[in-house]
């Protein structure tokens, strides 16, 4: 199994989830990311991250609400945002890190 630091430090965008069981938002954010990565196919990288069981990672980013939402790209945290996203915004925001 990959590390988060191996995952992260791909040329390949990866947009990582940080989410919990228990948060009805990051059930919201589910289909919305399927879709996402049915539109994005494998330009990009989507991984789900539950704070819950990997606390010193949500610790690490200051991870303090969910769902969150991160770009990395070759090791680097592009972009960040906290709280329900649409799959339209998303593909935009995904498309200015490619």
């Amino acid at each position: 199994m990959e590390s988060f630091s191996d995952l992260i430090s791909s040329p390949t965008p990866v947009l990582v989830d940080f989410f919990a069981t228990w948060c009805t938002p990051c059930k919201i954010m589910t289909p919305i990311l399927q879709k996402v990565k049915e539109i994005q196919g494998d330009s990009i990288r989507i991984i789900k991250v539950d704070i819950d069981k990997n606390r010193s990672v949500a610790a690490h980013y200051s991870v303090q609400s969910v769902p969150t939402f991160m770009i990395f790209k070759n090791g680097k945290q592009l972009w960040r945002q906290s709280g329900v996203i649409n799959a339209e915004e998303l593909n935009k925001i995904i498309a200015l890190f490619k």
